[in-house]
């Protein structure tokens, strides 16, 4: 089958809608497949070789983030030259209603359209800017995917149909088979030291690396050893913003990781904790995680409530109480025995987000699409992990 794949957000900059794109188009070439990625990139960027570079993109605020996109009338005629040159069997476009390639490429699509909707946001300025013709671009997508209920929720109440739900998926033995960090993650006893960790823009707010961070600091004075490992973006000022000068040998930060220094960093902690506020479809970042074997502590989100098998594959503390999560990573750092049945747990829970079997979930909704004659939006709820 010939798939093209449109992602709206720069491949200069890392995100889960991103990783989600070219995790998906290697599966499907692993899978015998052929397939294009377009997406935002400078023209002499190093990529993949299956990726098209559309430009450079621009920053656009979306979803209490800032999405980098690229739009207009020369993104226009890139889209159409491309979709020309590959005359595919099915389009995927990734968030289309967002201004970008994604929306571009349905206006300009000729054959059945297939959309994955990452976010469970309902407004945004971008959207009402685009109110005109978005009707016209729900009218031409084939089948919806949605990765989460929540996403799905939207497209229900707001979007005037329904959608397949499809996880996120994660390469699983990426994760599983990296080596940790020399000298990670340490030794971990009652009433001592452990790793906890934490990856993505800690600057953001909704990422709640705030929360995390009071309660490192309240815990770490009574736990000797204690360290937390951060990965992201920015700078180390940030990261011991609000920390007592003799706590901030503790921290390490590892600065923006490369995919495998991910999946290292992953592999170097006994907990990771993802104190997010809110704002999340999914949480990928967690199936990395459990496939990397490390117990997860998450907010308690409806989004992460859902991939921890309600708390049976990871921690859930009510979300934005650093004094909750204070209490319940001390406790889960003594109680080895707790650690390793979560573990256990989220290790058959992963794999039901591994990427072939995912891919395989999204070729049944191509082979639909292409077989549509009606228009029709598909309508099928993805049944998780017992």
């Amino acid at each position: 089958m010939r798939i093209g794949i449109v992602c709206p957000y720069s491949l200069d900059v890392p995100g889960g809608v991103q990783n989600h794109v070219m995790d998906l188009a290697e599966a499907l070439i692993g899978l015998g497949h052929e397939v294009s990625v377009l997406a935002p990139a400078d023209d002499d960027a190093e990529l993949p070789p299956y990726v098209v570079p559309a430009g450079r993109s621009v920053p656009l605020p979306y979803n209490g983030s800032v999405a980098r996109i690229t739009f207009g009338p020369v993104s226009t005629a890139r889209v159409r030259r491309w979709l020309a040159r590959g005359r595919f069997d099915v389009l995927h476009v990734h968030e289309p209603l967002a201004l970008s390639l994604s929306l571009l490429a349905v206006l300009s699509a000729r054959g059945p359209v297939v959309a994955t909707f990452h976010t469970a946001m309902t407004r945004s300025r971008a959207l009402a800017v685009a109110q005109g013709v978005l009707q016209l671009v729900l009218e031409r997508i084939t089948a919806r995917i949605a990765v989460s209920a929540l996403a799905r929720k939207v497209q229900v109440e707001h979007l005037g149909g329904g959608a397949v739900e499809i996880p996120n998926g994660v390469a699983v033995a990426k994760f599983a088979d990296a080596e940790p960090l020399p000298g990670w993650p340490g030794p971990c006893g009652p009433g001592r030291g452990g790793t906890l960790g934490f990856l993505g823009r800690f600057t953001e707010p909704r990422k709640g690396f705030a929360v995390l961070r009071d309660a490192f600091v309240a815990l770490a004075p009574h736990r000797p050893g204690l360290r937390l490992l951060v990965a992201g973006p920015g700078d180390l000022a940030d990261v011991h913003e609000g920390v007592p000068p003799e706590l901030r040998e503790q921290i390490t930060f590892l600065g923006r990781v490369t995919e495998e220094e991910k999946a290292r960093m992953l592999r170097s902690v006994d907990v990771y904790v993802a104190p997010n506020t809110g704002g999340e479809s999914f949480g990928m970042i967690l199936t990395e995680a459990m496939a990397a074997g490390a117990t997860v502590v998450a907010s308690d989100l409806d989004a992460f409530r859902r991939v921890l098998d309600g708390g049976r594959a990871g921690e859930l503390f009510p979300t934005g109480d650093a004094v909750a999560l204070r209490h319940t990573l001390d406790a889960l750092l003594d109680d080895p025995a707790r650690r390793a049945a979560l573990s256990a747990r989220a290790r058959e829970v992963v794999e039901a987000f591994d990427w072939p079997t995912i891919a395989r979930r999204v070729l049944e909704v191509y082979a639909t699409a292409i077989e549509a004659t009606d228009g029709r939006v598909l309508d099928e709820e993805w049944i998780g992990p017992t």
